[in-house]
Parts: structure tokens; sequence; C-alpha cells
């Protein structure tokens, strides 16, 4: 799989967006992207308790550990590179968390403004 070039939603190098907790489709820390990644994980998220409440509302469960995956669930505070449609949809519901926008893809920006990103900076 081939990355798509590591810009940041500010035009800028791509930063890291987390190594521990380890994220990213890649697993490498940084929101990289692919072809392959369809969920689109470009958007660096900082957790909180309501996001993450409402994340596992909808259907996906980021703070329970599933080992077996080598996932230890995130805790607010927390970096972690979520789907931009995700993002999106927290943002419409008014529980987004932060974005770290230097860890932000480009890519991000195929799926939510950046005026809406750049209103949850950190």
């Amino acid at each position: 799989m081939e990355k798509d070039p590591e810009v940041n939603a500010l035009g800028g190098a791509l930063e890291m967006c987390s190594t521990d907790p380890l994220t990213g489709f890649f697993r490498d820390g940084q929101c990289n992207t692919c072809a392959a990644d369809t969920g689109s994980h470009t958007v660096c998220a900082v957790m909180t308790a309501e996001f993450l409440a409402f994340s596992k509302y909808v259907g996906n469960d980021l703070s329970t550990p599933r080992p077996e995956f080598r996932f230890p669930g995130l805790n607010p505070g927390d970096q972690w590179c979520l789907c931009a449609a995700r993002f999106l949809q927290a943002h419409e519901e008014g529980c987004a968390p932060r974005v770290n926008l230097r860890a932000t893809h480009q890519r991000a920006l195929d799926i939510v403004p950046l005026e809406v990103l750049e209103s949850y900076k950190v």
C-alpha cells in the first residue's frame, strides 16, 4: 500500500499524532492514509469523555480495551487518528473533540471543511 503524500491540513509536513497509544491506519503514529483506508483515518483528535461516549453510542467503542487487536482503549486526553466522517458526524451532533491540525492529514479536507476543523483546533 502506497501512502498518500504526508501533508497536513494546513499544507505543511504531517506531524506525529500519537505513539502512546499507537494510532493511524498504518499504526505508525501519524494520520497517514492511502486508497485502502476507506474510513479516512485522517483527523488527529484529542479524545474527550463526551466524544468517547458518543462514539460508543453510535457503534464504535473506542474506550474499551481490545487486547486481541493490541488496542488499549482510549481515555480523555489521548490523541487518535479518527475517521473524518465520524468527526463530521460528531460536529453535527455538537460533541466533536479538539483537533491537532498539524497532525491531521490533508485528505481529511475531502470530507470535513477546513473552517470546521479550525473551529476545534488545539
